[in-house]
């Protein structure tokens, strides 16, 4: 089976932070809620943007971020 050569991307949103005995620590396996797939690059920063400018992260420090697929 060939492959195409376009790299894609998927964009998610999730906490960097989570409260343990009421402190804030970091929290890398946070579970991740994706919100697009199979995007290019740009769609991705441009999606992870939009999300800043209408979401406030508040104390738990939740972002969008985008990673490669597959």
């Amino acid at each position: 089976m060939r492959q195409g050569s376009a790299e894609s991307y998927t964009v998610f949103v999730r906490n960097w932070w989570r409260m343990e005995n009421g402190q804030r620590v970091p929290d890398p396996g946070a579970r991740r809620t994706t919100i697009a797939r199979g995007c290019t690059y740009e769609e991705a920063r441009q999606i992870c943007e939009e999300y800043a400018q209408m979401h406030k992260p508040g104390p738990l420090s939740r972002k969008a971020e985008f990673t490669k697929e597959g």
